[in-house]
């Protein structure tokens, strides 16, 4: 990743404003998923994660939800967590802020004591979470419209 990036826990009312920023630009306006399925029930208690340059730009989010939540995203497991809402600015794609948040997602799980992350990937993003270790199960099935597949990683 290019220097004068930072990932950190989202604190605040202005960082979690800055994820929801970038999931606006990025899901609703690129990909056009309503906006009332973008936002959902899991935000409140997810943990956001953010990636900002050093003059406090957002250029990526994602979350993690645990426990009920992720169990009820992976299948009934609240032991793996479920990273989802992963969001890269178009002027940051290319960078390495998505690996670098992927990462982040991935330590804020193993400080929680789970022994794996759970996603939904759109199927174009496939290779991406592949080349970081996330290995594809299940069928195909569509989410506000848009091929995806489920992928885990075990955590060390």
């Amino acid at each position: 990743m290019s220097t004068g990036v930072t990932c950190r826990v989202a604190a605040g009312t202005d960082d979690l404003e800055a994820c929801f920023a970038v999931r606006k630009e990025v899901f609703v306006v690129e990909q056009q998923v309503p906006e009332d399925l973008e936002y959902d029930q899991y935000d409140a208690d997810a943990v956001h994660v953010i990636a900002v340059r050093d003059d406090g730009l957002p250029l990526g989010t994602g979350r993690l939800l645990t426990g009920a939540a992720a169990a009820a995203k992976n299948g009934g497991d609240a032991e793996v967590g479920a990273l989802g809402r992963l969001a890269v600015t178009r002027a940051a794609r290319g960078l390495g802020v998505g690996a670098a948040l992927v990462r982040a997602i991935e330590d804020t799980a193993r400080a929680r004591g789970l022994t794996a992350v759970d996603l939904h990937a759109q199927t174009h993003a496939l290779g991406f979470y592949e080349r970081l270790g996330y290995e594809v199960y299940g069928p195909e099935f569509p989410d506000a419209g848009i091929p995806h597949r489920a992928m885990r990683k075990a955590l060390a």
